[in-house]
């Protein structure tokens, strides 16, 4: 495998589980990050560069592509994984949790993009494909009454695979995953695990290796375009 991989939000969790498993298979890694944290060091030191990038702004998403574009002759894919998990309550302005909902969901990759058109072109050029990749979520379906703007800007980014799917076809293939919970933070407890197992038929919680799977069948992949990925345990069958 060769090619450089842009993986937006991919200093923790799924996004670096994500980084480490394709730098292993020989792609060129480059993650994007919002605040300095102890572990870069630790994906530096495996090949993978890090950047940081501010998606709450126009400005700074421009500044973050103006940049990247500079380093990067051709792409191979960009894994659109950065996301903001606001809800809303009585003591956040609503408007700002809609406006950072979707900035990163929504306004970022739109711009990023089509801000990397010409790079992303040239690279199924030289790879004989390339691939945009959204990670939405299951309750892009069905909306959430504890996140509605989170659950809006996901549908929305949903709705950008299917636009750019059409337009980006035939060189880039652009396709969602959209999975329920893959990883359950150390800091959850036993009662919040029981109550998201009562959710799903198959056991919650799978690991990041699922979602990698994911990916790497996309890339792969030479004939599926504009689709959704469902990871979500069989969520939307379960009854009780």
């Amino acid at each position: 495998m060769s090619g450089k991989i842009l993986i937006t939000g991919g200093a923790q969790r799924f996004g670096r589980a994500l980084a480490l498993a394709l730098a292993a298979e020989g792609y060129e890694v480059s993650i994007t990050y919002r605040r300095q944290r102890d572990n870069l060091k630790d994906l530096e030191e495996k090949g993978i560069q890090c950047l940081q990038a501010d998606f709450s702004s126009t400005e700074s998403i421009n500044a973050f592509i103006k940049n990247f574009a500079g380093r990067s002759r051709s792409i191979r894919a960009i894994v659109h994984n950065a996301s903001d998990w606001l809800p809303e309550s009585d003591r956040d302005d609503p408007a700002q949790v809609m406006g950072q909902n979707w900035g990163v969901h929504v306004q970022a990759p739109y711009l990023m993009n089509l801000g990397f058109t010409d790079q992303l072109k040239l690279g199924a050029q030289e790879y004989g494909q390339a691939d945009i990749i959204h990670i939405t979520d299951y309750v892009a379906e069905r909306g959430s009454s504890k996140h509605i703007a989170y659950a809006a800007s996901k549908a929305a980014l949903h709705n950008l695979t299917l636009s750019f799917a059409a337009s980006l076809a035939p060189q880039v293939k652009v396709n969602s995953i959209a999975p329920a919970l893959l990883m359950f933070r150390e800091t959850d407890d036993g009662e919040y695990r029981k109550k998201v197992a009562l959710k799903s038929l198959l056991s919650p919680g799978p690991g990041a290796d699922e979602g990698i799977a994911a990916v790497k069948m996309l890339l792969e992949s030479r004939y599926m375009t504009g689709r959704s990925l469902a990871l979500d345990g069989g969520r939307h069958l379960k009854t009780a």
